[in-house]
């Protein structure tokens, strides 16, 4: 589990990481003094599964930050506070914190959340993906002689499949399989070819642009590979699973992936080849046939 501190007071942020290190709970990505700066965008670049904030700061307080992110925020929220008042307490869980630990912190009970919290998170991710690959096995086959679609269409039904159409890298995808249609199927280099997407939609700095879709295709590109490695897991035998695991990823690293969930451990990006040139040509491809 990524897990995200943000309080004041130095000294808690260091007894809580102390004890999430010594009871192997998770990683510690961030250490803040001030949630001034929080938002979606910034737990989704780290990936965050759990935010421990506290409630009372100076600029913005826990609620405030809260009501800032959560609406879009998959992850939970743990509220510190010194605060007993049960007026406040109840705001905080109105506002849609999950959990609630008074100061001072007692290593037992910091424990025992956040090991609920993490067994909460996996459930949720487990039902997620088994909905997804019931969903997909369910879906029926196309009709016949349907009309002819676009590149962008075929591309989004590919994305949905592999379960990233919403991903933050999807619309990079769609700008991608467009440009290289546009230019007679003909792909560059991954550098040349992210920089040029970035002019063609015009950035103002494309180089600058193009390494910011780097991070956020191989972000989306791994949560593709979890999903289709979750797939296997339900079922080793399905068709899509099949096919999509060895045309997209590198299928050793997908059995390893599997290996992961089927122990009940979160892949990371640092654990997973992310083959971007292979996606990426397959994803054209794919899109190309089913025109």
């Amino acid at each position: 589990m990524n897990i995200m501190l943000i309080d004041d007071d130095n000294a808690v942020r260091l007894m809580l990481q102390d004890i999430i290190e010594d009871y192997n709970l998770g990683d510690v990505t961030d250490s803040l003094n001030s949630a001034a700066d929080l938002t979606n965008e910034f737990l989704a670049e780290r990936q965050t599964d759990i935010l421990i904030i506290d409630m009372l700061m100076p600029v913005i307080d826990g609620i405030q930050a809260v009501n800032r992110i959560k609406e879009h925020f998959a992850g939970k929220i743990i509220m510190l506070s010194q605060v007993e008042s049960k007026d406040l307490v109840g705001k905080a869980y109105e506002h849609g914190i999950d959990y609630y630990i008074m100061k001072p912190l007692n290593r037992n009970e910091i424990v025992s959340v956040i090991k609920n919290v993490s067994e909460h998170l996996r459930l949720e991710s487990f039902a997620h993906n088994l909905q997804n690959s019931l969903r997909s096995l369910n879906t029926p086959p196309a009709t016949p002689h349907t009309p002819q679609k676009n590149i962008q269409t075929c591309t989004e039904s590919q994305l949905k499949e592999l379960g990233i159409l919403t991903a933050p890298g999807a619309q990079d995808l769609l700008n991608i399989m467009t440009y290289i249609e546009e230019n007679g199927g003909h792909i560059p280099a991954l550098k040349g070819l992210f920089t040029a997407v970035a002019q063609q939609n015009g950035a103002a700095d494309p180089t600058r642009e193009a390494k910011a879709m780097e991070q956020r295709l191989r972000r989306t590109i791994f949560q593709g590979h979890v999903n289709v490695a979750s797939m296997g897991v339900l079922d080793y035998t399905n068709p899509k699973f099949e096919d999509y695991a060895p045309l997209y990823f590198d299928y050793n690293d997908i059995r390893s992936t599997m290996r992961m969930l089927e122990n009940e451990q979160k892949p990371s990006t640092s654990q997973v080849h992310i083959n971007m040139k292979k996606f990426i040509h397959a994803l054209y491809d794919t899109a190309q046939r089913i025109k």
